[in-house]
């Protein structure tokens, strides 16, 4: 007759073996050969994650600026170190970790710095830039919140004629002078000289060049908007004329003749990216020397880029922030600088 089961289905009573590879025993699905062969996909995808990350550069600006492109968000490729970390605890291969290793340490040498605090105490000078943006519905309130940084000057891009006199207004009593060439302004607790239009191939006038007459001597203050970036999907990233007018304001500050040089605007487009480099060649990032963080300034409801930059030549940045939103599509950042006495 038969050995009748159990309900564990084993014979004679006695429970049944686990599975040595099943939930029974989840260790050991570490331990068999399948570790080193499962999660393939997830190691190549790490490898072109990290590949991705350090040849940069090497992506082609001639299909749609693509290279542009990665390189205004690059920062945010390390996202793909947690989700794929994840895949490949999941999928239990030793394979994908180790290839993630690759990815997770090209982003910590790209950005692990930023995250460092490099805040110092000290500084002669607060400066703060802001796109306060052409269809702002609440210009006077945009001008209250940039004036109660404390800030000694104020550059602000995109103005339109209508604006211009709110902002005027507002700011007159803390900032008496003001230098003002089609969109862009630099309002000033100093006096203002030399005052001219930056010509940056546009056809109209979006930057402007001054001398701020501060404590601590003359001060050469450039203040410019780049050209927007579109992405088309005819077109792909178009940043032909950003690019252009990139060249030209950069040129303008190499044959500046002052030493201390301040450059505020929204230059649309971030310090990885290579298209700014006649300007970033030679100018420091007050936010990439003197920040905590990415410092992201747009877009103003969750800033995923900074594309607002204070860049200064021969002067010491000491902070660099972030401000809270205004009526803009931007947020206005700050820095405290230090200038050779």
């Amino acid at each position: 007759m038969a050995q009748a089961r159990t309900a564990g289905g084993a014979r004679g009573g006695r429970p049944a073996r686990a599975d040595r590879t099943g939930g029974g025993r989840p260790r050991a699905a570490w331990r068999d050969g399948g570790v080193w062969r499962r999660g393939r996909v997830i190691a190549v995808l790490a490898l072109l994650t990290g590949l991705l990350m350090i040849f940069h550069r090497a992506v082609p600006n001639r299909v749609g600026n693509l290279g542009s492109l990665l390189e205004t968000f690059l920062p945010w490729l390390g996202l793909a170190v947690p989700v794929l970390l994840a895949a490949a605890l999941l999928r239990r291969s030793v394979t994908a970790l180790l290839v993630l290793l690759l990815p997770a340490l090209v982003w910590a040498d790209l950005f692990g710095g930023l995250l460092e605090p490099k805040t110092a105490a000290g500084g002669d000078l607060t400066v703060l830039t802001h796109n306060v943006d052409a269809a702002n519905p609440d210009p006077a309130g945009t001008a209250r919140d940039v004036a109660r940084s404390g800030a000694a000057l104020i550059a602000l891009e995109e103005l339109t004629p209508k604006a211009l006199p709110v902002y005027e207004h507002v700011l007159a009593a803390r900032y008496p002078y003001r230098a003002v060439e089609g969109t862009v302004a630099l309002f000033s607790a100093y006096p203002l000289s030399a005052t001219r239009p930056v010509d940056i191939k546009l056809g109209w006038t979006r930057a402007l060049r001054t001398t701020a007459a501060t404590p601590y001597g003359p001060v050469a203050v450039y203040v410019a908007h780049m050209p927007s970036v579109r992405v088309r999907f005819d077109g792909g990233f178009t940043a032909d004329q950003r690019d252009t007018s990139a060249t030209a304001l950069g040129n303008a500050i190499a044959e500046e003749r002052l030493h201390d040089v301040i450059l505020l605007g929204d230059l649309n487009g971030t310090m990885n990216d290579r298209a700014l480099s006649p300007i970033t060649a030679q100018m420091r990032s007050a936010q990439g020397a003197a920040g905590d963080g990415f410092g992201f300034s747009w877009p103003a409801a969750f800033p995923m880029a900074r594309i607002d930059q204070i860049m200064v030549k021969g002067i010491d940045p000491t902070s660099s922030w972030v401000l809270p939103a205004t009526g803009s599509d931007h947020r206005p950042i700050a820095a405290r600088l230090e200038i050779p006495h």
